[in-house]
């Protein structure tokens, strides 16, 4: 059996994760191991490591990494922490291969130790770019340490091979995220209504906004500006998901707490509603808005639109549901507006699904019980003496 060590920091990541997880406990061919750490180990943030074990799951090692502050010399820190964690963990672990997706701090401190350790990674996700976020060269940087990839597009696959990782080892598995959306039974309307506490109005809106963390102070005024133009849509309940623990999250944090404090009729707020109850209530939303990777990703698969705030995604293959726009009031306004045109939600119920089949994990299991995990050297992948076409 070939031991694998999986990670995981955010309930989001492991939303995406969590059919793969299964997959691989349940292969006779692999040995689980489960490395949880970040917000799920966080009270503020949920403590959603309880939503894990609840999913019957065995958490091998916590993670710990001592996140005291939002700020950059809090995270910069952490992340310190974590890797020296991470190095004892992998030395007595000695796992054959260590799987990861995305591009947060507490994931590049992982993926540090194992490549210093010599173990083979593999990284679900690279090759994407989101230009407002410090997690684009997170993202690049645990590609180049990486040995195998597995991309959501066509197109992500190419600026992975132009970045020099050899076309053999990078794998077109589609989306992971849309895997869970074909499989789960999702919850009715009115079982999540009874979880919220609140009867959906005659519109609903999920929202969903982080800090752009490329950028200094700007968290607080953009999403006044948001919470504004959402307090105008009539006859309309507000279910927000909180941020991450990003640098400038927490200002976020306090002014949904405020928001849903003076709105209770309208408004109900969450660390984490978990991934079945957060997919359920997509079904019966009108869209979403905000700026998280989700509303690029899965969100189109529900047929509706997600309006994209800023530059944080900025980068990302956009389908034809995601209205961009810049973070402020006026012109968040105009997107509301767009949402709720009729001929716009008549185009996108036909648009191509350009995150895939909802099969990622079917691909990633057939990849692993293939590849060699034993090679860990890598050459560079030169484009001027190859025939691969650049993006």
């Amino acid at each position: 059996m070939k031991r694998v060590a999986i990670v995981t920091g955010t309930r989001a990541e492991y939303g995406l994760l969590r059919p793969l997880i299964f997959a691989i406990r349940e292969d006779i061919k692999f040995e689980l191991k489960l490395l949880v750490t970040g917000m799920h180990l966080m009270p503020e943030f949920g403590n959603t490591y309880k939503e894990i074990e609840a999913d019957g799951l065995v958490i091998d090692v916590k993670i710990e990494d001592g996140l005291d502050g939002d700020s950059a010399k809090s995270i910069a820190k952490s992340m310190g922490r974590a890797l020296i964690q991470y190095a004892d963990v992998f030395d007595e672990m000695k796992p054959d291969i260590v799987i990861v997706l995305g591009d947060r701090t507490e994931i590049l401190a992982a993926v540090t130790a194992a490549m210093v350790a010599s173990i083979p990674i593999a990284h679900i996700h690279g090759g994407e770019t989101t230009e407002g976020a410090y997690d684009e060269f997170i993202r690049h940087a645990i590609t180049k340490m990486s040995h195998f990839h597995f991309t959501s597009t066509e197109s992500y696959k190419k600026r992975i091979i132009q970045m020099g990782e050899h076309p053999s080892r990078v794998f077109n598995v589609g989306a992971i995220g849309i895997d869970s959306i074909k499989k789960l039974k999702l919850l009715s309307k009115k079982q999540i209504e009874d979880y919220i506490g609140v009867k959906f109005n005659k519109k609903s809106v999920v929202v969903t906004f982080h800090p752009v963390t490329l950028e200094n102070f700007t968290a607080e005024q953009q999403f006044r500006d948001l919470l504004l133009a959402l307090d105008e849509i009539s006859d309309c309940t507000l279910i927000f998901t909180k941020a991450n623990s990003d640098k400038g999250g927490r200002i976020i944090n306090q002014m949904i707490d405020d928001f849903v404090n003076k709105n209770k009729h309208k408004a109900v707020g969450f660390a984490s509603l978990g991934q079945l109850r957060y997919l359920s209530t997509l079904q019966h939303v009108d869209f979403v808005i905000g700026n998280s990777s989700s509303g690029v990703l899965e969100v189109p698969y529900f047929k509706i639109p997600t309006i994209n705030i800023g530059d944080r995604q900025k980068g990302r293959l956009m389908p034809e549901s995601v209205i961009n726009c810049t973070p402020t009031y006026n012109e968040i306004s105009k997107a509301i507006e767009m949402a709720q045109d009729n001929e716009f939600l008549s185009r996108i119920t036909t648009q191509e699904n350009i995150y895939g089949d909802g099969e990622a994990t079917s691909k990633i299991m057939n990849t692993l019980r293939k590849i060699d995990f034993s090679v860990v050297q890598k050459q560079f992948y030169d484009l001027k003496n190859s025939t691969i076409e650049r993006i």
